[in-house]
């Protein structure tokens, strides 16, 4: 594994305040120390240690902007997305968890819950309870509001039909913000967002996807048959969960960024290391100036995306818009994950396309990137949308 002198550091730490240089430090050495020596048999087996999850939660990971008065860490966003980013140059699977807790689930209760439902809701999801964003469905993907889930009134409870795919952090859930329509007949302006538990009658979790990728990490269909669900557990206003989704989901963007970020870079030492390792015609093959070219290009990349994602980062915690720099930050730092782990298993030769070496890994868990939360043309629909208008 890269030594010190070897990690990829794009960004001078002036870039970073003393205390998130200590919290990044603190994340980077609970990923060498315990996630990493797991993660190859975690995606062998296609399931994420327990231990782990209970540790993301001791360290604070699972909670880091959720105010203190609730149980949390009480940080900013840009704090997430070190830890997403840390994570996942150790192991995605890891990452995407931490992610999915902090950037949507723990995100729409924040914004979104009344003042009861953050009472009873969030001391969980800081200590013990995974969450879950359920939008997607078979027929609904990048057209996320055309999913069919009904949500019928019934007394002061609502009964919930219908199937969820793609649900990441299914199987592990505990808590589930779940998208369905109270009214196909108005469209967009019929979804509504609710909280349900993993316990509810006529909740089920279903099939468990077997994925190329990010294998460790759990990808589940939510099943519901007349689920009832609580008025009270409404999240937001019936009918404002269009709003919820679009808002969450930009936030969200921003997270799969820091995913991608983290591959790249773990991808980018591995190469680095093996090139100065690895001994063709008598001399390492870092010697070569073909492999200094391609170390120096993927390393450039990779400073270009952790700008872009940085920025994204920085620009919502600020409070001022961001949606087209986490359209860019998603779309750019996916393409660099896929390359920088493409060429990385090049470096690497024979080797590298054997699973006897990490590399390959990095590249399957990188292909998600151009798909989730948001494919790579619905980034460009975005970003093309914004600077048209602003231009």
């Amino acid at each position: 594994m890269p030594d010190s002198a070897l990690e990829f550091t794009p960004a001078p730490l002036t870039s970073l305040s003393d205390d998130e240089v200590l919290f990044r430090d603190n994340v980077r050495q609970f990923a060498e120390e315990k996630l990493r020596p797991l993660a190859k048999d975690m995606d062998e087996k296609g399931t994420f240690e327990s231990s782990l999850i209970e540790q993301f939660f001791q360290l604070g990971l699972m909670g880091i902007e959720v105010p203190e008065a609730y149980g949390g860490a009480g940080g900013k966003f840009f704090e997430a997305i070190i830890a997403v980013e840390e994570l996942s140059r150790a192991d995605a699977s890891a990452g995407v968890i931490v992610d999915v807790q902090n950037t949507l689930v723990n995100n729409a209760l924040t914004r979104w819950a009344n003042a009861e439902q953050k009472k009873r809701y969030l001391p969980r999801m800081v200590s013990d309870t995974v969450g879950a964003y359920a939008l997607s469905e078979a027929g609904s993907g990048s057209d996320a509001f055309a999913l069919q889930t009904r949500a019928i009134k019934h007394g002061r409870d609502y009964l919930l039909n219908g199937r969820k795919l793609w649900i990441t952090n299914g199987k592990e859930a505990g808590l589930f913000i779940l998208f369905a329509t109270v009214d196909p007949a108005a469209g967009y302006k019929g979804i509504t967002a609710f909280i349900i538990e993993k316990d509810f009658p006529g909740f089920k979790v279903g099939r468990k996807e077997d994925k190329l990728g990010i294998r460790a990490s759990s990808t589940c269909e939510l099943i519901l048959e007349d689920c009832r669900v609580a008025e009270q557990n409404v999240l937001g206003e019936v009918g404002k969960g269009y709003k919820i989704a679009i808002e969450t989901l930009n936030e969200g963007r921003i997270g799969i960024g820091a995913q991608m970020l983290g591959i790249a870079r773990g991808a980018w030492e591995l190469a680095s290391h093996y090139a100065q390792e690895r001994k063709q015609f008598g001399k390492a093959i870092a010697e070569f100036q073909g492999i200094q070219f391609q170390l120096a290009e993927m390393a450039t990349a990779i400073e270009a995306a952790r700008l872009l994602v940085y920025n994204a980062a920085r620009m919502k915690d600020a409070g001022v818009p961001f949606v087209k720099e986490a359209a860019m930050a998603k779309l750019f730092s996916s393409e660099v994950a896929e390359r920088v782990a493409s060429k990385a298993i090049e470096i690497y030769g024979g080797y590298g396309f054997t699973k006897d070496y990490p590399v390959e890994k990095y590249w399957r868990d990188s292909k998600i990137g151009k798909i989730y939360e948001g494919t790579s043309n619905m980034q460009l629909a975005t970003i093309a949308k914004l600077i048209l208008r602003d231009n």
